[in-house]
């Protein structure tokens, strides 16, 4: 059934909510901002490796780098567009919304923990391709697989960071879920360089996320969302990157 994997990927993130929920109120307020600062290490590890893989190479006995120019490019045009659209404001609106509908209105940490949690779930290759093999042959293996790493990664959030975390399998599930229905359409444009250079950029934003957990920074990481778009399509202009 297509959209097996995404409903898999939400229910995850779900429990996780669910169960953070209850470990968070067992933690005293230091266990949980260790605990946050904990969580902001590992995913800057994530973001760190992910991004290193992508500019990396072993040449012989050397290490060469590579991908700097399409990465400033990326990051850069991405975060014009997202700042012009200002999507961090959007996606803040909507989890006040979601705040006040869902009586959690008294939770000042709410849409803090929703717009981090969200952003470090739905960014990434793994949301894509899983959602494009899940549409197109059924195959729901990379998401059942970025299911058990989002419960943990949602887990450790919402028992730092609150309630909010467990919201963010609404985003997920409408990304995921629109992806699996229009992959026929994007299945031609998820060629190898495309996917590689999604990966790349969509792990130096995670690598963000990961400054704004454990030094209390501000950045607008939604607003750099587009740069996953960017990075994709300049695979495909024919320039040696």
């Amino acid at each position: 059934m297509p959209g097996l994997g995404t409903i898999i990927n939400v229910a995850a993130i779900v429990a996780a909510g669910l169960l953070g929920a209850v470990g968070g109120k067992l933690m005293g307020e230091r266990l949980q901002d260790g605990l946050a600062k904990a969580a902001g290490v590992c995913v800057l590890f994530i973001g760190t490796a992910g991004a290193m893989q992508g500019m990396l190479a072993v040449s012989g006995s050397t290490i060469a780098s590579g991908m700097s120019l399409f990465v400033v490019i990326s990051i850069v045009v991405g975060t014009l567009i997202g700042e012009a659209i200002d999507i961090d404001a959007l996606v803040r609106r909507f989890g006040e919304w979601l705040k006040r509908k869902t009586g959690n209105a008294g939770d000042r940490a709410f849409v803090d923990a929703f717009v981090t949690a969200s952003v470090t779930v739905c960014v990434g290759a793994m949301a894509v391709v899983g959602a494009v093999e899940d549409g197109m042959m059924g195959d729901i293996s990379i998401l059942c697989t970025k299911a058990i790493l989002d419960f943990v990664i949602i887990l450790v959030m919402t028992c730092s960071l609150g309630r909010g975390c467990a919201f963010s399998a609404i985003p997920v599930g409408v990304f995921q879920g629109a992806v699996t229905a229009l992959s026929v359409l994007i299945r031609p444009f998820m060629t190898e360089p495309a996917l590689a250079g999604l990966s790349l950029v969509g792990s130096i934003l995670i690598f963000c996320v990961g400054v704004n957990l454990v030094w209390d920074t501000k950045l607008r990481v939604a607003n750099m969302l587009p740069a996953i778009i960017v990075a994709p399509l300049l695979t495909f202009l024919p320039v040696a990157w």
